[in-house]
């Protein structure tokens, strides 16, 4: 199994195979791979030899008689089948009519003067049909997952190194948090930043967070901040702000009772021993959303989180059945929280 990296290693050598499979959810990645197997036709060939179906449109066997046409003007065809769904368990909503058994055939005995690539954009192909065994057996694999943090981490730092740029690590950190692990977002961000600061300068946390559009979940964290540090006024004109734009009190207050769970999870496993990399994993979190809340699992004690915890769940259960007015219930619940003692709890 090959990583992009490495297919380019080959192709740069001439180390080529007559059958790429390219499987995986980062789309950005799978262009990244299917580019590089394209630069084996020379530019002015690839208008005659490059042939790129959506299976979703067109048929397997139809693509089979375009892999086994001769190339034109050229010694090889590329040849490119994207949404191959029929190789996972996925159902296909497409109805296309699929020849397996010509699929099959030709895998078997591929065309000499092509070069056939076919792209999977799902997390697991289905390992129990005949074809799929075939392939893994014969084709050249290429898995484009999405990335962990850490490999985004090290992308990102390369990236910018490629843009003539420096990246310091908060913003990197806050980057990931923002925007998660999907590269085609963060390369356009990271590209629209390195313009901002010009060639040789650097991208700061301040540079992603005046740059990089704010989630509500952004926002809420914001509030959440105010509370804990028991800016009262601050929270309350952060909750306000929200209400201005429209966003809906319940989701508010989800994205508050995420929060303090992340805070008490946090605490909880920072009494048992655990370091924050073992911590965001163990609570499948980002490792900046750890130590952040961090941060704030020190103003408070585990009693006083769980009576947090239940009582946003009470909150919760007003809101949904129309008790009280959902923006009240909020206001007040945010009023409480932020001038609640650490040791204290809420009434």
């Amino acid at each position: 199994m090959l990583t992009v990296d490495a297919l380019k290693k080959n192709i740069k050598n001439k180390n080529t195979s007559p059958i790429y499979l390219i499987w995986g959810t980062e789309l950005y990645l799978a262009e990244e791979a299917i580019k590089t197997i394209s630069s084996l036709l020379a530019p002015d060939e690839r208008d005659f030899n490059l042939s790129i179906h959506n299976l979703d449109e067109i048929s397997v066997q139809e693509v089979m008689e375009d892999a086994e046409t001769m190339p034109f003007l050229g010694d090889r065809r590329i040849v490119v089948l994207k949404n191959a769904a029929f190789l996972t368990a996925a159902k296909d909503k497409a109805k296309i009519e699929h020849d397996i058994k010509v699929f099959e055939q030709y895998i078997q005995n591929p065309a000499e003067y092509t070069t056939l690539v076919i792209v999977v954009p799902f997390e697991k192909l289905d390992e129990r049909k005949k074809i799929v065994k075939q392939l893994k057996s014969q084709a050249e694999i290429i898995q484009v997952s999405q990335l962990s943090n850490e490999t985004a981490e090290k992308w990102l730092f390369k990236e910018a190194q490629s843009l003539k740029v420096s990246i310091e690590t908060d913003a990197i950190e806050l980057l990931l948090s923002r925007l998660g692990t999907k590269m085609s977002v963060l390369a356009k961000e990271i590209e629209k930043m390195a313009l901002f600061v010009g060639e040789n300068g650097t991208i700061s946390k301040d540079t992603v967070d005046e740059l990089v559009a704010r989630t509500l979940e952004d926002d809420v964290f914001g509030l959440v901040d105010h509370v804990v540090h028991k800016r009262t006024e601050q929270a309350l004109r952060s909750f306000y702000d929200l209400m201005k734009q429209n966003q809906e009190p319940i989701q508010i207050h989800a994205l508050i009772t995420r929060q303090f769970r992340i805070i008490n999870g946090v605490k909880e496993l920072q009494k048992k021993g655990y370091g924050e990399k073992q911590i965001a994993s163990a609570l499948k979190l980002h490792p900046y959303a750890v130590k952040l809340a961090a941060k704030h699992a020190g103003q408070f004690d585990e009693s006083f989180l769980r009576k947090c915890l239940d009582d946003f769940a009470e909150t919760d259960y007003k809101m949904k059945t129309g008790q009280m007015d959902k923006t009240l219930l909020l206001e007040m619940e945010i009023i409480k929280l932020s001038q609640a003692q650490k040791t204290s709890s809420l009434v």
